[in-house]
């Protein structure tokens, strides 16, 4: 098992850092020892979470979803900081949309960055890691272990293709003696419910959500919570770690799924 000397004055990079579980891994990164480049789509709130940290982080402000800016952006950050150590892919976004009835503009800001987005980040900051031990972590979802039907269909199945994602990078990493920890969380204090606040003109725009909404999410665990369990497996050398908050209602769904997928199984 690793410790923290291994990665203590080495950088990391956290997209979608400016709240939420993002920030709450750049401040615990930084905590431990590493250099944090701290990475949103928001200029001001990227700014906000480095000067919290203080001198051992730094703000990035470019749009997962656009391949074009994740080069530049990568491109940048070799030229002014060189190498990484830890890559985390953590931008996400909610939607309340359904497949059927979600808009044309918010399909495609779901997909293009929980699923493009990752890929994306990956395929321009991969390449940067350097060193070792080097680190990849992936920030999926409960909701991509449980059959994706239900409030938030669009989000769900979305999220199963970032765990997709996830689970074939793990492999190409390992073949480059990456590790890699793939993070499912459940619902959490964060503001995933307000996300498209940030939301490109190209996907609609911005627009704010009604804060009545968000009594569900107010109500539950702050990211903190999280990280003895997320440390654990990093410096274990990574694997996937789900950190349920419903009292094991996912893991009845995922069971249930499994089930369901098995007993449909032929051999032809």
């Amino acid at each position: 098992m690793a410790d923290w000397d291994t990665y203590r004055d080495r950088t990391a990079l956290v997209t979608g850092a400016g709240d939420g579980i993002g920030k709450m891994l750049a401040i615990k990164l930084a905590d431990a020892g590493m250099r944090v480049c701290v990475q949103d789509i928001r200029e001001d709130a990227a700014e906000s979470v480095a000067n919290a940290i203080g001198a051992a982080a730094f703000p990035m402000a470019f749009d997962i979803s656009d391949r074009k800016a994740v080069q530049a952006a990568a491109d940048e950050f070799r030229a002014q900081h060189g190498g990484l150590a830890m890559l985390w892919i953590n931008a996400g976004v909610g939607v309340g949309a359904s497949i059927l009835e979600g808009k044309p503009g918010q399909v495609r800001w779901a997909y293009d960055v929980n699923v493009l987005g990752s890929i994306w980040t990956a395929q321009c900051f991969v390449p940067l890691l350097e060193g070792e031990p080097r680190h990849v972590g992936i920030t999926a979802s409960t909701a991509a272990l449980r059959p994706p039907e239900g409030d938030f269909p669009l989000y769900a199945a979305t999220k199963h293709g970032t765990m997709a994602v996830a689970e074939a990078l793990r492999g190409e990493l390992a073949a480059r003696d990456i590790e890699t920890t793939i993070l499912c969380p459940g619902l959490l204090n964060t503001e995933i419910w307000d996300g498209a606040k940030a939301r490109p003109e190209r996907y609609g725009g911005a627009r704010r959500m009604d804060p009545k909404i968000a009594t569900l999410w107010r109500e539950a665990r702050t990211p903190d919570a999280m990280w003895p369990h997320s440390e654990r497996v990093m410096l274990g050398g990574g694997g996937t770690l789900t950190c349920a908050t419903d009292d094991g209602d996912t893991l009845r769904a995922m069971n249930a799924r499994i089930a369901g997928i098995a007993e449909g199984l032929v051999e032809i």
